[in-house]
C-alpha cells in the first residue's frame, strides 16, 4: 500500500565556519540559510523549517523574517518553523506573524509550536522558568483559539484577556497548518491530540522505532478526544555524502564539538565516537551516510511510525556552508527519489 510521506529540511541556522575555520559573522549565515532554503525548493523537497534561538551559536531568533525573504525567491516549497518557542512569545504575535507569511508567500506557511529545548528565551524575555508549564499551556490554549479565525474571547493567567476580538490578517485559505512538536513527553503527546493538532516528534537519540508507543499514545488520545486523524512527523539530524565513510567523516568533528559544548551546559558528558557510530547505523536517530543508506533508514522510520513527513535536521553546527548545500541537494536529487520509490 502506498504511503505519502512529505520530505523537508530543518535548520537552526548553526554559525558555520569559513574556509580558514574562523567563524562567519551571523548575518553571512542568514544569508547562507535563505541560499539553503532556495536549494531545497531547486531539488524538489516540500518544506523547510528555521528553529528560533537566542544565542551566539545560532544566528536565527526571528525565523519568520527569514523564512518571508525565502518566501520572495521561491514559489512551491512550504515554509515554517522548528519550532516556535511559543512559551516565551505572545500567541497572537505569533499568529498574526505566520499569517502574514502565509500571505506574502500564497499560503505557504505552517508553525510548530514547542517549549524550546534551550531556556535563553525566557530571562531574555522577562519570564520565570518556574512557568514552563503553565506558559505553555495557557497560550497554546489561546493559539487553537486563534486557529480558528474568529473572534476570540480568552481568558488566562499568562497574558490578558480577549473579549471578542478578531485578529489579522485572517489567512486567504482560512486555516494554518499547526503542528506540535514534543520530545519524548507523553504529556505533550496528549495535550496535541487534545487540541486536535498534528504531531511533529523530535527524534535526536535513541532508536525512533522506540517512539512506537507514543505513536499509538497519540492515536488513542484522538480516538478518545473524538479528534480526526492528524499527519504525525519526525524532526532527526543527519547529513548525505557520497558514501558512508565520507558523510561520517565529515560530520562527526562538528557534532562531536556541537554536543560537547551543548553538553557544558547541560551536565552530559561528551559523545564518544563508538556511540556516534552506533547512533549513525541502523538502530539510531542520526541519519547520515550515503543517498542510499540515508533513504533506507528514512523508509523503515517512516513505514515503523506511519509518518507522514520526515525533517531532517541538516545543520551540524560549524560545518560549512558549502558542506551543508551539497548535503541538500543529495538529499533532494537523490535520497527523495529512493524513498518516494519505495513508498509506491
Amino acid at each position: 500500500m502506498a504511503q505519502e510521506l512529505e520530505l523537508g529540511l530543518d535548520t537552526f541556522g548553526d554559525v558555520t565556519w569559513d574556509a580558514d575555520g574562523a567563524p562567519l559573522h551571523q548575518a553571512q549565515v542568514l544569508r547562507n540559510v535563505v541560499a539553503e532554503g532556495v536549494l531545497a525548493e531547486q531539488v524538489g523537497l516540500d518544506f523547510f523549517g528555521i528553529g528560533e534561538h537566542h544565542r551566539t551559536d545560532f544566528a536565527v531568533s526571528a525565523p519568520e523574517v527569514v523564512l518571508a525573504a525565502i518566501a520572495g525567491r521561491t514559489e512551491r516549497i512550504r515554509l515554517g518553523s522548528a519550532v516556535t518557542v511559543l512559551s516565551s512569545d505572545d500567541p497572537v504575535r505569533v499568529f498574526e506573524r505566520f499569517a502574514t507569511l502565509d500571505g506574502v508567500s500564497n499560503g505557504r506557511a505552517e508553525v510548530i509550536l514547542g517549549r524550546g529545548s534551550f531556556t535563553e528565551s525566557f530571562p531574555l524575555f522577562g519570564l520565570d522558568l518556574g512557568d514552563y508549564e503553565r506558559l505553555f499551556e495557557e497560550k497554546l490554549n489561546l493559539f487553537a483559539e486563534l486557529l480558528k479565525e474568529e473572534p476570540v474571547t480568552w481568558t488566562g493567567t499568562t497574558r490578558a484577556g480577549l473579549t471578542d476580538q478578531s485578529v489579522y490578517p485572517p489567512t486567504e485559505s482560512g486555516s494554518m497548518r499547526t503542528w506540535v512538536g514534543v520530545g519524548g513527553s507523553p504529556q505533550s503527546v496528549v495535550r496535541a491530540a487534545h487540541y486536535g493538532l498534528p504531531l511533529m516528534l523530535a527524534i535526536i537519540g535513541g532508536s525512533p522505532l522506540a517512539f512506537a508507543p507514543l505513536v499509538e499514545l497519540y492515536h488513542r488520545a484522538l480516538g478518545e478526544f473524538k479528534r480526526p486523524t492528524q499527519p504525525i512527523g519526525e524532526h532527526s539530524p543527519g547529513y548525505v555524502a557520497e558514501t558512508d565513510a565520507q558523510a561520517r567523516e565529515e560530520m562527526w568533528p562538528h557534532y562531536a564539538a556541537m554536543q560537547e559544548r551543548i553538553g557544558r551546559e547541560r551536565g552530559w558528558g561528551p559523545v564518544s565516537r563508538a556511540q556516534f557510530e552506533h547512533d549513525a547505523g541502523p538502530e539510531g536517530a542520526l541519519f547520515v551516510g550515503s543517498p542510499e543508506t540515508v533513504a533506507a533508514k528514512i523508509v523503515a522510520t517512516a513505514q515503523g511510525l506511519g509518518l507522514s513527513r520526515f525533517d531532517l535536521k541538516y545543520s551540524l553546527g560549524t560545518l560549512s556552508h558549502e558542506k551543508l548545500m551539497s548535503s541538500i541537494e543529495l538529499y533532494g536529487t537523490r535520497v527523495a527519489p529512493l524513498v518516494r520509490d519505495a513508498l509506491g
